[in-house]
């Protein structure tokens, strides 16, 4: 399981003697190593953790001088003198030299990033001066602006054009995701003609306490910055509140990530030992310490599976062509890691369902969604509770844009209306057949109106295309009557018979994608949520949800990526996309909407 590591190199200035700490990991040897680190017998990642340097390790005497106090957001996380960025000097201020700011060594790239903490109003020209000495393109930002009431960041860009000191910015483009947001702008220093582009990668969904349930969004946000960074650009200037933490946990899986990818080794221990040689605490709480690992774990598990628009069609018949030795093909083992890397739910995870007064709201026991993906409803409906088996989604660039639930049952009709309301559900997308056998009943009006429990549900209109019925209704809460009506649309498509896992067509399903995005950006400009449902809340739903981000990444971002985006809707409904041929079938589509372009 050891390995020779780079950073326990001799030649290394400064560093420690191979052997002296802990040693590398083979990839191959990752899972296992980890899953013994996890188990708490003996050394694990608590005594790993406390083995790192806490604290200062090396001089600061700029930092704490008093001219520069008030530049610090932190007492505690100020620049090491070693490796602080240096502006250079405004005339007539002796002390403008200094910003809380440390460079950090990449992977065997000297000087790859600078970890700064997030401006305050102080130092926000401090912080462009020093982008536009450095050169920089990329700008990572792994906080937000406010968290539990308290700020951690002031906003230092602006919303068209603004001036800090003698350097010009302005916004030229901002690309909302459901993580993370990519702004690009222009900066220009005054007197000089050059005028430079900058990329403001901002991760939006790091939760204000702990770390992220599962990496696979900081994976795919570190990827579009490895991607989209210029490779002759000064250093990737990268912040969170303090500088530390959060973005301590980013340049380590970058880091990482590329020792992977070159040695087939990982050697994380080293690695944050060296981080924090040059600022101090980085990733800092235990918690961080094991999310790092977790991270570079299901990175090499999972690789990079984005596929560019123009190279599209000619790998997928290459992945998809059957070996004649093994009967696979790529495909058929990539839904089989995606099955091993989904994530396991416990009984504890799923405790609001499992209450005994919800039994006789889930359609299955085995169907159930964890608590922290629940939408819990809003609206008072006499002793019913707050309860409804759904879960919160996120598309490619929107955060819950779907919720995911199960047909209604007859006793939950009620509040499958007070969920579309509670939530401001522009649409609901229908997948399977109503059957009262399995007490698929209908619960729209078909002419009038009708209540179900506080919500009335008027019909307005409805045609029919194809493969798809549209309805569209007026909902109000009559409890609530001063909250005003809105409009629903109902998408029920009739193209998806019960003994089939994927539809009869590509081409309708496809449809049904685009006439749901057209009717949301119509009503809503393109913000509001889609209630999606097929009997169980299961494969179908997460087939439909599946194909529309994967639309949604082919027109902002130009590629494919089916694993990544399952794995996202799996990491909230494990049962999302459920077999091999309907994660084919997402493949299928993607296909076809390249070809109708």
């Amino acid at each position: 399981m050891e390995a020779v590591s780079p950073w326990s190199s001799p030649t290394r200035v400064g560093q420690f003697q191979a052997g002296q700490f802990q040693p590398a990991i083979r990839v191959a040897d990752l899972l296992q190593h980890i899953t013994q680190m996890k188990c708490g017998q003996g050394y694990g990642f608590k005594e790993e953790y406390e083995a790192l340097a806490e604290g200062q390790t090396a001089p600061w005497e700029t930092a704490k001088k008093d001219e520069n106090r008030n530049k610090n957001r932190y007492g505690n996380i100020i620049a090491y003198d070693h490796t602080r960025v240096r502006l250079q000097l405004l005339d007539g201020d002796p002390h403008s030299d200094y910003i809380n700011a440390n460079y950090i060594d990449g992977y065997h790239r000297p000087r790859h990033y600078i970890a700064t903490q997030g401006p305050m109003q102080e130092t926000v020209r401090d912080f462009w001066r020093m982008v536009w000495q450095e050169n920089s393109a990329s700008i990572v930002m792994v906080t937000n602006l406010v968290e539990v009431g308290r700020v951690k960041c002031v906003r230092y860009w602006p919303d068209e054009t603004e001036v800090y000191g003698d350097i010009k910015v302005t916004l030229i483009e901002t690309e909302p995701l459901a993580e993370y947001v990519i702004r690009t702008f222009t900066v220009q220093k005054k007197g000089h003609h050059e005028i430079r582009e900058l990329r403001q990668f901002h991760f939006t969904s790091w939760p204000d306490h702990g770390v992220p349930c599962y990496a696979t969004g900081l994976l795919g946000f570190i990827r579009q910055v490895k991607f989209l960074n210029p490779p002759d650009a000064g250093p990737i200037v990268a912040h969170c509140s303090a500088g530390a933490g959060r973005t301590g946990c980013f340049i380590a899986v970058d880091i990482m990530l590329d020792m992977a990818e070159n040695e087939g080794v990982v050697d994380i221990f080293n690695c944050i030992r060296e981080l924090r040689s040059q600022r101090v605490n980085m990733v800092q709480t235990e918690e961080q310490y094991v999310f790092v690992h977790d991270a570079i774990l299901e990175a090499c598990l999972c690789g990079n599976t984005a596929i560019p628009v123009c190279e599209f069609r000619a790998i997928y018949y290459n992945i998809s062509r059957l070996d004649p030795q093994t009967n696979s093909s790529q495909i058929k083992d990539e839904f089989q890691t995606l099955n091993i890397v989904t994530p396991r739910v416990r009984p504890e995870d799923c405790s609001v369902g499992l209450l005994p007064r919800n039994h006789d709201k889930n359609r299955s026991m085995d169907v159930l969604s964890a608590d922290r993906c629940l939408p819990f409803l809003i609206s008072v409906d006499g002793e019913s509770s707050n309860y409804i088996n759904a879960a919160l989604m996120d598309s490619h660039k929107q955060p819950a844009a779907f919720i995911v639930t199960q047909h209604p049952l007859p006793n939950t009709m009620g509040d499958f209306w007070r969920l579309v309301f509670d939530y401001n559900c522009s649409s609901i997308v229908m997948l399977n057949e109503m059957d009262a056998a399995q007490l698929c009943m209908q619960y729209w009006p078909e002419k009038s109106s009708c209540c179900y429990g506080p919500i009335q549900v008027e019909f307005i209109s409805a045609d029919i295309d194809e493969d798809i019925i549209n309805r569209i209704f007026r909902i109000c809460n009559m409890a609530r009557p001063q909250d005003g009506y809105r409009l629903v649309q109902h998408f029920q498509f009739i193209g998806w018979p019960a003994y089939r896992d994927t539809p009869l067509s590509k081409r309708s399903i496809l449809q049904l994608v685009r006439r749901l995005a057209k009717w949301q950006e119509q009503y809503d400009g393109g913000d509001g949520r889609t209630v999606v449902h097929c009997l169980t809340g299961g494969g179908r739903s997460g087939t439909f949800c599946a194909i529309c981000s994967i639309n949604e990444m082919i027109q902002q971002q130009n590629i494919v990526d089916v694993f990544h985006t399952v794995k996202t809707l799996r990491n909230n409904k494990t049962n999302m996309v459920e077999t091999m041929e309907q994660y084919k079938f997402c493949y299928e589509v993607a296909l076809e909407a390249l070809s109708s372009f």
